[in-house]
């Protein structure tokens, strides 16, 4: 039997321990980078069909094409928020009401990854891209049509939020696949960055189309998602490749070089990346095909972390929770202003993110590890990433203090601005050092910790909306934003410190199959799953 049909003929669990092989490999494979010696990782191949051979000019198209897909996943959820006074008219509905309508947005953003990454994993990336980006024009668009109703209009909302949902763990999946270990850090930060600002750059730019009407409002998201289309349609590639397969094909064929052999296939004969149908509809060959159902498995098995729950929930529930109320409550405090100022009123939020993301945010914790590492005798460890998140927090409370003071005082509105540029700072910096604290914690499953992070993120901004405009009317915006502020600064810097304390001690390797137990581990669950 010829090597590529035995090749063909493994089974997954065959490849995973061949994936494993190659993985172990790619930490003794040197080659020059830059001038100095350094591992690749993953492993190379000389495949000129492998996305990590390909010119930096083609990857970074399609970084840019993954960065503004996920710019648009948060741009879609605040760019109407200007025109929620127009929206009270359209629907006869109050402003409570149309507020609902921000949280199902983010309801359909945390259903999108759980449904999308196993057909992305099993069926390639670009297909799942394009369908979901197709179904975003549709949605957008059905969000403009007149005469509908308030609830069709959710329903439209929810099902434009599922479609762009899978930019944020399709999109890392894209990056991780056309990117060096040493390259990752700086492209997944362009990523997050324009989540960021798209998030706060919504208002912005909204507030000013408000001025024609709401629809044009819905238009030009619809119009902003149909370029996405085209620009992933022509420029796209599929970057999911069988590394594992090419990397045993070529060890067995060097093998075979060095006896003096051939093999009977020079190359393997697997389609892969750019040989995949246009559009494929086909399980891609040589990678694992996890079931459909697989992703929600896997978020519910990883609640029983408990470094990575403590530290995504704490986050969350302290921190980001509050920059929903921020830019959702921004029309109702400042109604005096006309609609286009509403919408600058989300500068001084857009101002902070940028600033922290270029002097606060991943230049500055790296280079907190590594002071901390040169003192820890050159080892790094995850909580050092924590040290960051105490001044994020008490930044952000001091600017939720602010704000809301500002409102209720009826102070001068740079006031105001001044708030939601140090929450912004605040909340950048918190950002960063949540992602980069459970990346590090769980190198090996970086996309499921990031998948529970999303689903957990936009689960928790569908919930704001429904409880925060009553919030205000009962004590007011000073008490209401003032107590956000209390709990930010008097629970997430306890939480940091429980995970510097304790976080090492519930390090615990992520399990999700047998195949990733130590070997009398695995044995113990066989003969478990046999009795």
């Amino acid at each position: 039997m010829s090597s590529h049909a035995v090749a063909e003929k493994r089974s997954i669990s065959t490849n995973a321990q061949t994936q494993d092989l190659a993985s172990n490999e790619a930490q003794t494979q040197h080659l020059p980078i830059e001038g100095h010696e350094k591992s690749l990782v993953p492993t190379p191949t000389s495949d000129s069909l492998d996305p990590l051979n390909w010119s930096n000019v083609r990857k970074y198209n399609i970084i840019g094409i993954v960065c503004f897909f996920y710019f648009l996943l948060t741009y879609l959820t605040t760019a109407p928020v200007p025109s929620f006074s127009l929206l009270e008219e359209q629907f006869d509905a109050t402003y409570n009401q149309v507020n609902w309508s921000f949280g199902i947005s983010a309801f359909g953003l945390a259903f999108g990854p759980l449904v999308t990454s196993s057909v992305a994993e099993t069926y390639g990336r670009r297909t799942v891209t394009i369908i979901s980006t197709s179904i975003a024009v549709l949605a957008s668009g059905c969000t403009a049509i007149r005469g509908q109703s308030i609830g069709q209009y959710m329903a439209a909302r929810f099902f434009q939020g599922f479609a762009a949902g899978p930019a944020a763990n399709v999109g890392l999946s894209i990056i991780n696949d056309i990117s060096w270990e040493h390259e990752r850090g700086f492209r997944i930060g362009l990523w997050a960055l324009s989540a960021n600002i798209g998030s706060v750059l919504g208002g912005l730019i909204g507030g000013f189309i408000a001025t024609v009407n709401q629809y044009w409002v819905a238009y030009h998201v619809t119009i902003a998602f149909a370029f996405l289309l085209v620009w992933e349609i022509l420029f796209l590639p599929e970057t999911q490749y069988p590394r594992a397969e090419v990397v045993a094909f070529e060890q067995q064929r060097a093998g075979a070089e060095a006896r003096g052999q051939r093999l009977e296939n020079s190359s393997l004969l697997i389609k892969r990346t750019t040989q995949l149908p246009w559009l494929n509809f086909r399980k891609i060959p040589g990678v694992l095909h996890p079931k459909p159902w697989a992703t929600l498995i896997t978020f519910c098995k990883l609640w029983v972390y408990p470094k990575l729950v403590a530290s995504v929930c704490g986050y969350i529930f302290f921190h980001y929770w509050w920059i929903v109320a921020l830019l959702s409550m921004i029309p109702a405090a400042y109604t005096e202003y006309k609609i286009q100022i509403q919408g600058l009123f989300f500068t001084g939020a857009l101002v902070g993110v940028i600033f922290a993301e270029i002097f606060c945010s991943g230049h500055l914790s790296d280079w907190i590890v590594a002071r901390l590492a040169r003192q820890n005798q050159g080892i790094r460890t995850p909580e050092m990433r924590l040290w960051l998140g105490y001044p994020g927090a008490i930044l952000s409370a001091i600017g939720l203090a602010v704000w809301g003071a500002s409102v209720q005082q009826g102070w001068h509105w740079i006031t105001g601005q001044i708030g939601l540029f140090l929450f912004a700072v605040g909340l950048q910096a918190g950002n960063t050092t949540l992602s980069t604290y459970i990346v590090d914690s769980y190198p090996e499953h970086a996309i499921e910790v990031i998948t529970f992070y999303s689903v957990i993120i936009n689960m928790s901004a569908f919930i704001v909306p429904w409880y925060i405009y009553d919030w205000t009317a009962a004590v007011g915006y000073g008490w209401c934003f003032g107590t956000q502020a209390i709990i930010c600064a008097l629970c997430l810097p306890p939480t940091y410190f429980v995970l510097h304390k304790w976080g090492p001690r519930w390090v615990k390797p992520i399990v999700l199959t047998s195949a990733e137990l130590p070997s009398n581990a695995a044995d113990e669950h066989v003969q478990g799953e046999k009795s």
